[in-house]
């Protein structure tokens, strides 16, 4: 019988009210039959639920890699309860009787190899030469949208370029008032001019300004200029580029940050050939948290993650647009090690974003915590200066995650402080872009956490104290993470 983990099963779920609501059914006995093909490639289940008749729900395995659920039920979440309930009665050992594959499952699975054997087919019937020539003229259509689309962008950059010297000869404070209506309308026509990233960078600039003028905070007047210098800074670099993109006619993919920073998607394959990949990787999760982007209007599920063998730091990035919460599956904590085939790496400085497609997950070892351990830094004062190095970029994300050896933590005063076994300390304190965790560490049921352990860490700088800090996120000790924030 079939093998599957509930980390892989969670990784299908559109949510995680999916996964508790298929585990309530699956608790319940929920299912009135159970079946499998004699191949093990078919599973199936008659459900009770609220309906007059069970749900039939079943779970295609013909392609390992991508199981296919479908149900009967009215539910327009893929896959459904009933589909991740199916899931976690295999997981369970459940006993299924045996079957023959369904019909209309064999039907679509002949459909779907017939097309793509008659794709693989119009391919064969063209000789070398028509290849070569439908490669060509694909190539030259594409090349020639791309031109027109970085024309269109420069058009706006240079509508963008004219807004910002305005404003910082007149003030941020001309933007209030009546005045943020004309703004906001600009920001959708930079949306016209393909310039997603701009456009968002302004919304954030008039939401800090519209919540300055309502409670007078001068926190709201800081973030807006910080917001503006890198609006300025996205747009004068991104001017440059574009330029010389279309002068010299090379508008081909490269590995410069500022494709995603002006609204660009990357694809998992386009990352591969420009070389920004590694194959066999294995990934551990050390925190993970959920952020409301209202300049985007957007949640952004985002996980941490370190690379066992190389102790790189990275992250994982989900974005639920509001508008499609219901389609966009939700991520959630996961504490096993993804084992990753190939990992895509977006261009950047500091903590790269990482994605991948598919990966096994299996249990966390007590290797891998004490390899964790060894990646700590030591040396304080040499890290600080490399995260400096790195945040006053104004496109570089404000935040550097890292571990970080210590020898205690304590308080001094008000405030917790990190000591190293060199003597060297630095503040901790809580990102205004993260959730606050500092003060659990006065939570924690156990001293010795707090003594000669590894701390993962988010360094930022605190504009109110003028000095450099550290969030704290997971302690690693000799067997455990220890997660202040999840």
């Amino acid at each position: 019988m079939r093998e599957i983990t509930e980390q892989q099963i969670i990784a299908m779920a559109p949510n995680q009210a999916a996964v508790a609501n298929a585990k309530k059914i699956s608790a319940k006995g929920g299912f009135v039959k159970l079946e499998r093909s004699a191949d093990d490639t078919f599973y199936m289940g008659e459900c009770s639920g609220s309906g007059k008749s069970n749900y039939i729900t079943s779970v295609d395995f013909i392609e390992e890699a991508s199981p296919v659920c479908r149900c009967s039920c009215p539910s327009r979440q893929f896959p459904c309860k009933h589909g991740l309930a199916l899931l976690f009665e295999i997981n369970a050992g459940k006993n299924f009787g045996v079957c023959e594959i369904p019909e209309d499952i064999q039907k679509k699975r002949d459909k779907k190899q017939a097309r793509a054997e008659k794709a693989q087919g119009e391919t064969a019937e063209l000789s070398e030469e028509e290849k070569e020539k439908k490669k060509a003229a694909s190539a030259k259509s594409a090349k020639a949208a791309k031109v027109k689309k970085m024309k269109k962008q420069l058009e706006g950059l240079e509508m963008a370029e004219k807004l910002v010297r305005e404003l910082m000869k007149a003030g941020l404070g001309t933007m209030g008032g009546t005045a943020l209506k004309t703004y906001e309308q600009l920001s959708k026509q930079l949306g016209d001019y393909y310039l997603p990233g701009p456009q968002r960078l302004l919304n954030g600039l008039i939401l800090e300004i519209g919540a300055f003028q309502k409670d007078g905070d001068e926190k709201h007047y800081e973030a807006a200029i910080d917001v503006l210098e890198k609006f300025w800074t996205l747009i004068k670099k991104s001017k440059g580029y574009l330029t010389e993109k279309v002068e010299s006619g090379d508008v081909s993919q490269d590995d410069n940050e500022l494709y995603e920073e002006l609204g660009g998607i990357w694809k998992l394959s386009e990352l591969e050939e420009i070389g920004c990949s590694k194959k066999d990787v294995s990934l551990m999760q050390l925190a993970f948290w959920v952020n409301f982007d209202a300049s985007r209007k957007e949640y952004i599920d985002t996980g941490c993650w370190v690379d066992l063998a190389s102790g790189e730091i990275s992250l994982t990035m989900n974005y639920r647009p509001l508008k499609a919460l219901k389609y966009v599956k939700e991520e959630d904590t996961t504490f096993g090690v993804a084992q990753v085939p190939m990992a895509a790496y977006y261009p950047g400085q500091g903590n790269r974003r990482v994605r991948w497609d598919g990966a096994n997950i299996r249990p966390v070892e007590k290797g891998d915590v004490e390899v964790i351990r060894a990646f700590g830094v030591t040396t304080l004062t040499a890290k600080a200066k490399k995260v400096k190095n790195i945040i006053k970029n104004a496109l570089a994300d404000p935040i550097h995650f890292s571990l970080v050896s210590f020898e205690t933590i304590g308080k001094c005063g008000e405030n917790y402080v990190l000591k190293n076994a060199s003597g060297e300390t630095i503040m901790l304190g809580d990102c205004p872009y993260l959730e606050e965790s500092t003060e659990r560490i006065g939570l924690l049921p156990d001293g010795t956490l707090l003594q000669n352990q590894v701390l993962l860490g988010a360094f930022y700088y605190d504009g109110t104290d003028k000095r450099l800090k550290l969030h704290p996120l997971s302690i690693i000790t000799d067997t455990d993470i220890v997660r202040l924030l999840y």
